[in-house]
């Protein structure tokens, strides 16, 4: 895997937004004593490598600036393992819709 990305390259930043000790008075004391963090993806604005402070352009057209982290980040989340009750709900809703349009 390569550390260089070409302008353009869908990438990952990361940056501080409040070094600790400068958050909201109202956030709990454990959370007070560490920075306020940003991860933010966005396309390359300009060739870069790894670690290297960089611009990117969101796909809102936001203009972020940041650390390089990670050169095509993958998606990481998911919607949980399936449920059983919704697994075949699709075809059941099709079924009564069917049939009510042929009674009609």
């Amino acid at each position: 895997m390569s550390n260089f990305a070409a302008k353009g390259a869908w990438v990952e930043i990361h940056s501080k937004v409040l070094p600790a000790g400068e958050r909201a008075p109202q956030v709990p004391q454990d959370t007070q004593r560490v920075p306020l963090v940003m991860r933010a993806k966005g396309f390359l604005l300009q060739a870069a490598q790894v670690g290297d402070d960089v611009e990117i352009e969101t796909c809102a057209g936001r203009h972020l600036s940041g650390t390089l982290v990670i050169i095509n980040p993958p998606y990481t989340h998911t919607f949980g393992p399936p449920i059983d009750e919704l697994i075949t709900i699709g075809n059941e809703v099709r079924a009564i819709l069917r049939e009510r349009s042929q009674s009609q």
